[in-house]
């Protein structure tokens, strides 16, 4: 039985130093489901405490207990994965075998990709008479968010460990249980008390707490470009390392000679995934202008076979939005599309037909979408599409790059060839080429406003290290 009405402070269940909780909504149903304890300063006082303390014996552990720790946490994660995928899945609404399979799945993935990072990672290398130590960064503030829980936090947890470092993380008031669970899992698994802590609670509590406390060396943060403007100014008094993963407009560029069918069909299943809650959704597809007719009656026959529906129900393709506030948004931008002359070829305000509860949005596209337009430039976090027209290959990447944003990018073309050429004049992150999915072992992190860190492989781990050199240490 999952307790929601502690925190995981120095290896034990604790009660908070204040109680204060907040309701735990089902999307699908808009029904509370359960409480949720709410921490204050005083909670991350005490969890900073504690893994201060923890990080004087844990920093000095060897490569080999760090493997064979994570060894033991992947045994124990993989016992739990059914545990995880139903409570991603009444949390943030993602239809069940999805919320199984990917999303806890993603974090499994990070677990064994970390592990097997740690194994070979060269932490110290010869430069001249000096050596270069590669030592883990000190206590780790982490604020995960809700739309992928278990990917953040075990893609900030996996490499903190294996580097050597202590943590608090602070997962989001919507999606709190699968981040429970991974306490306990860690619990299990005999992770030193103070190594790991977790305090549940609000952004301007609990995060501010952590992002100005002066014992947390670090902040790991995933959010909203506005949460993560504020997260970096309350560290900047205490000169801390922060790590920012950020939102994003990501473009999907089709070329004239890429295969029309296979690249817009992929592209919009990408984009409605879950409920296009996803920072590096491709949410603007970028085409020719002459083929616009025909990519929009691609994109309509995908997205009337997109079914939005009860996340247990068998056939759903996408589940609801996390909250009414999130849909609440995205009927506004809807209709702002509209209102601004976009045309709308499929979905439109209002609940999918049918359905008379939750928080469920119509897959949406629109075309005809230029780039003055609300939903060409402003981040819907829905199943909302935003297909642009482009003269030519140059006022694609033109396109692509007129945006604060930079996770990542999409190109489809006749050859790979062709679409190495557009890819690497994208601005971003991660630029996948014909449709290939990400590289769990390549970084994963944004340029410009979709922030500065860098996640997944040996680069997640290194955001987790400090560099030392020590001269002389070569010297006859």
């Amino acid at each position: 039985m999952v307790n929601r009405m502690q925190f995981y402070i120095d290896g034990a269940w604790v009660d908070p130093a204040v109680k204060k909780s907040t309701p735990v909504v089902n999307p699908a149903t808009e029904e509370a489901m359960y409480e949720v304890a709410l921490g204050s300063k005083a909670d991350v006082d005490k969890a900073a405490a504690a893994a201060k303390r923890a990080f004087e014996t844990f920093s000095q552990t060897t490569r080999e207990e760090r493997v064979a720790l994570l060894e033991k946490i992947i045994a124990v994660y993989k016992s739990r994965l059914k545990d995880i995928g139903a409570s991603v899945s009444d949390e943030m609404g993602a239809p069940l075998p999805m919320a199984e399979k990917l999303q806890a799945g993603a974090g499994l993935g990070h677990l064994m990709t970390t592990l097997d990072v740690l194994k070979n990672y060269q932490f110290e290398e010869p430069v001249g008479s000096a050596v270069v130590v590669r030592e883990p960064v000190g206590v780790v503030g982490m604020i995960t968010p809700w739309n992928w829980p278990l990917n953040q936090i075990a893609c900030k947890v996996a490499p903190a460990l294996a580097a050597g470092c202590t943590m608090i993380l602070k997962p989001s008031e919507y999606t709190p249980t699968s981040a429970l669970i991974f306490a306990e899992i860690l619990h299990e698994a005999g992770v030193p008390k103070g190594v790991f802590n977790l305090v549940n609670g609000l952004g301007p509590d609990v995060g501010a707490a952590m992002s100005e406390h002066p014992d947390i060396d670090m902040i790991s943060f995933t959010g909203s470009t506005r949460a993560g403007i504020d997260v970096a100014k309350r560290a900047a008094p205490t000169v801390k390392r922060v790590s920012q993963e950020l939102g994003g407009k990501s473009p999907n560029v089709i070329l004239e000679d890429a295969d029309l069918v296979k690249a817009v069909g992929g592209g919009v299943a990408h984009m409605f995934n879950n409920s296009g809650q996803s920072c590096n959704a491709p949410s603007r597809m970028i085409v020719p202008l002459s083929k616009m007719k025909e990519v929009a009656a691609i994109a309509k026959g995908v997205a009337d076979k997109t079914k939005a529906g009860d996340p247990r129900a068998e056939g759903t393709t996408i589940g609801p939005v996390v909250n009414r506030n999130q849909w609440n948004k995205i009927q506004d931008l809807i209709q702002k599309g509209i209102d601004e002359g976009a045309t709308l070829v499929a979905g439109g305000p209002g609940l999918p037909e049918g359905v008379n509860k939750g928080f469920y949005v119509r897959p949406t596209v629109f075309a005809d979408v230029t780039e003055n337009m609300t939903i060409a430039r402003e981040e819907i976090f829905g199943p909302v599409l935003a297909i642009m027209g482009a003269k030519d290959e140059a006022d694609a990447v033109r396109l692509a790059n007129d945006t604060p944003y930079g996770l990542a990018g999409y190109v489809s073309a006749g050859t790979v060839e062709r679409a190495r050429k557009v890819g690497r004049q994208i601005r971003a992150g991660n630029v996948n080429l014909q449709g290939m999915p990400n590289e769990r072992t390549a970084p994963f992190g944004g340029y410009k406003q979709s922030g500065n860190g860098r996640e997944w492989g040996k680069f997640g781990l290194e955001d987790f290290l400090e560099v030392k050199a020590i001269a002389g240490f070569n010297a006859a």
